[in-house]
């Protein structure tokens, strides 16, 4: 009979500190210090009361590597902290669990959401309370994080994607959500070309996605580097609202860039719209797409929402006709749908094309939704307190803005697409071994793991970034 057990035998030694499973994590620590990011966090974030402990520069560095790691939550740091090897390359000694959750709770502030809800109308139940300090800075890092990241590329187009995204939390602090569950909403915008987060907005479950976007609108806008030239923006329906499209539509805009931005948002389908929609005429409709269950047309609408503005750029939207197949319908019995972009498009671009480019955002602000919540520790809101919730959310955009720099200017082109998830298996966890060779650490690891991760010229070429922004 065939024993359970390989033959090999256990041994537990004092000291592992020759060995690492995680050798590639390294590169993490090395790619934010390649864009000269610890002297950007050392002169943004102030947090330690007195000069003891680890300064933010660590903090940040840290938590980083926690969320790249896999980590999900505060503490698997002890788990980082346990990997002697990994210590070892690092130089230093990760910090406790506590004190990273120490760290989180400075970014909370009881103050501000107590203002927050006095600030409510009579029957307003939800509220966006302000940031403090330090998570207003480390909203400052990422940005000047995304800018760096930017800058080789000298990009002039920029398309940034908007949306809201549920983090369920069963901590009684948590508020009920739109989803019958509990839990945050946080809102974030994404830099589609580069697929790097700009900015977020962290927000209690029970806040409306279409509460108060263009605040966050504006900061995206306003993140974004000199060099951008072209303004393009898409988002769903919580951002169709009022203040939104005229803002977005106003060459002469307030706080934010002159000329035209490029847009596309779902429109919310009201009665008035419906009409429209069911009066087009049957020989107006193009077909769109063809699916199993049923099919899609397209046309163009006559449609003005409310007082719209002369001077600012007109609107157009398509409609979209989802018929249901023979004998399907929808929920309300009926077997027709109508849905609506509004956008200010160029006319040489068709209505079919408008949607398309629109629908691209399920592959950039969705899909990051995804990775973060599911890769990178954002579905794990780490505490009752609100404001470190947040610090956590933003750390992990941070995370995924380092991970994206990496595959940008540093790891093999094959890499260019890689989910966390495969970069940690192909490049972080590989296994080396330490040793010290006339005073200096020497990594080891095997010609295989080398060729598929590329570790050796990733971090050359990290390297030679890091003159550009010693002074930046």
């Amino acid at each position: 009979m065939t024993s359970a057990q390989l033959s090999f035998k256990v041994e537990v030694v004092p000291s592992d500190n020759g060995v690492t499973g995680r050798a590639g994590l390294p590169l993490v620590l090395e790619a934010i210090r390649a864009f000269g990011m610890e002297e950007v966090i050392r002169s943004l974030l102030k947090i330690r009361q007195r000069s003891g402990g680890f300064p933010e520069v660590e903090m940040v560095e840290d938590a980083v590597l926690l969320l790249a790691s896999g980590g999900d939550c505060v503490a698997d740091l002890n788990v980082l902290g346990a990997d002697e090897g990994l210590c070892r390359l690092l130089e230093r000694v990760m910090p406790s669990a506590d004190t990273l959750f120490d760290f989180l709770y400075a970014f909370h502030s009881d103050k501000l959401i107590e203002e927050a809800k006095a600030a409510r109308k009579p029957d307003q139940k939800a509220y966006i309370p302000e940031e403090n300090t330090a998570l207003k800075a480390l909203g400052f890092v990422n940005e000047e994080m995304v800018r760096r990241i930017a800058k080789p590329f000298l990009p002039k187009v920029a398309t940034l994607d908007h949306d809201a995204t549920i983090q369920e939390c069963h901590k009684r602090e948590a508020l009920p959500h739109y989803k019958k569950g509990r839990g945050y909403q946080p809102s974030a915008m994404l830099w589609s070309e580069l697929g790097l987060a700009l900015v977020d907005e962290y927000r209690d479950g029970n806040v409306p996605a279409g509460m108060s976007n263009l605040p966050l609108i504006k900061r995206g806008f306003g993140a974004l580097p000199d060099s951008v030239k072209e303004y393009f923006f898409r988002a769903d329906s919580a951002c169709y609202e009022e203040s939104v499209l005229k803002w977005l539509a106003d060459p002469q805009r307030k706080d934010g860039p002159q000329g035209r931005i490029g847009f596309a948002i779902s429109a919310d389908m009201t009665e008035d719209l419906q009409k429209v929609c069911k009066a087009v005429p049957e020989n107006a409709w193009q077909l769109f797409e063809e699916r199993v269950d049923e099919t899609l047309y397209w046309a163009e609408v006559e449609f003005t929402p409310g007082d719209w503005p002369k001077t600012a750029w007109p609107l157009r939207y398509v409609a979209l006709r989802i018929r249901k197949k023979q004998g399907e319908f929808f929920a309300n019995g009926s077997d027709t749908r109508y849905l609506a972009v509004v956008n200010n498009r160029e006319p040489e671009m068709d209505g079919a094309a408008v949607i398309r480019w629109h629908r691209k955002k399920a592959g950039t602000i969705e899909l990051m939704h995804d990775v973060t919540k599911n890769e990178l520790g954002a579905g794990v809101p780490p505490s009752g307190k609100f404001g470190a919730n947040a610090a956590w959310y933003r750390l992990s955009l941070l995370t995924l803005n380092v991970l994206t720099a990496m595959k940008l200017h540093a790891l093999p082109a094959g890499m260019g697409t890689a989910r966390p998830k495969r970069l940690r298996y192909t490049v972080f966890n590989i296994a080396g071994r330490i040793t010290s060779h006339a005073g200096q650490l020497v990594l080891r690891i095997g010609e295989q793991a080398e060729r598929l991760a590329g570790y050796v010229e990733a971090r050359a070429r990290l390297a030679a970034l890091r003159p550009q922004f010693s002074t930046a």
